[in-house]
């Protein structure tokens, strides 16, 4: 798989559930290090803030590590809460990135909508998170794609970028996401709670709206039986900062494809299939799982999963998108 986010790629989001930060550093690096033997094409890390389980204040700082540690990942934050930092600042630091480690970076962004993130980075949750997080993006994606203004323009790193050397994705969950997304020219990072037929609606918009880049679908996978209480914890948790209309789109799953390593295989082709995806974004970690069975799932999807999803890859998610 040559660069980030290209079509089939299949990538792992870490999450890391010790108590302390140099056992959280520990957990996440051994699971990148397995992810990157297993076979993953990428890894992908998160951002919260104030100690949110699982999560990092500081994901691209997280990536480079993971970069350094592994010889063949590409790796990027998925998402990074861009209204929380200067936008430009962003994009310098993730071209630098690109130039230590080139075609292995990606940037995925999300306007946020934990409370505790915006008070912790001094900022505010408000009826123009909108227009912040649209405004962010625009300088974001101009500047890794060679169209930055002065005086940023004038960067060492951003200006001997190629287009499209830095894929960058953004979280859509409404037709005015998906809108800014293919008006920015970024790809869709769609969220793993959404019913498949929720994700295709976001899709076809996206193309509707003449969007051509990298279509994110991320899933929770487990290979074997996965206790239902744990999926159901971790789901209840993102509904607790989540409105009311967006739980509605929730599948009633919760998107977890489980079962043996062919089961998830066949579960994870049907979701590429009904939705219109380009990449897989997979997860294991929910409230109660342990590092070793995060290490454990990692070995097993890599044996069993990957090449099953890789030989059956529906080849119409590799056309232009305008053929979906």
């Amino acid at each position: 798989m040559n660069g980030a986010l290209t079509p089939g790629s299949i990538s792992i989001r870490l999450y890391a559930g010790a108590p302390d930060a140099a056992g959280i550093l520990t957990d996440l690096l051994e699971q990148a290090r397995q992810a990157d033997a297993a076979g993953f094409d990428g890894v992908t890390v998160s951002e919260h803030h104030g100690g949110f389980p699982g999560y990092l204040p500081n994901p691209l700082q997280m990536s480079a590590w993971v970069l350094e540690e592994c010889p063949r990942v590409w790796a990027g934050p998925g998402p990074l809460l861009l209204p929380l930092r200067p936008a430009a600042l962003v994009a310098e630091e993730v071209a630098w990135l690109s130039v230590r480690f080139p075609g292995r970076v990606m940037l995925g962004v999300a306007p946020g909508s934990l409370e505790q993130d915006f008070t912790i980075a001094g900022s505010v949750l408000d009826d123009d998170l909108a227009g912040r997080f649209d405004a962010g993006l625009e300088v974001v994606a101009s500047a890794l794609t060679g169209r930055a203004d002065p005086p940023l323009a004038g960067d060492q790193a951003l200006s001997a970028l190629a287009p499209g050397a830095v894929p960058v994705v953004a979280a859509a969950m409404s037709r005015a996401a998906v809108r800014r997304a293919a008006r920015r020219g970024v790809g869709l990072l769609t969220d793993g709670l959404s019913r498949p037929e929720r994700v295709r609606q976001l899709v076809e918009w996206y193309i509707d709206e003449g969007g051509t880049g990298p279509r994110v679908l991320t899933r929770w996978v487990w290979c074997g039986q996965q206790d239902p209480a744990r999926i159901a914890a971790e789901a209840a948790r993102y509904a607790s900062y989540t409105p009311d209309g967006r739980r509605a789109r929730f599948a009633d799953d919760n998107g977890t494809i489980s079962g043996s390593a062919e089961q998830v295989a066949e579960g994870l082709l049907d979701a590429v299939a009904e939705t219109g995806a380009t990449v897989l974004n997979l997860r294991v970690h929910a409230m109660g799982v342990t590092a070793l069975e995060v290490l454990e799932q990692i070995v097993t999807l890599g044996a069993g999963v990957l090449p099953a999803v890789r030989s059956g890859w529906p080849k119409a998610v590799n056309e232009p998108a305008a053929s979906i």
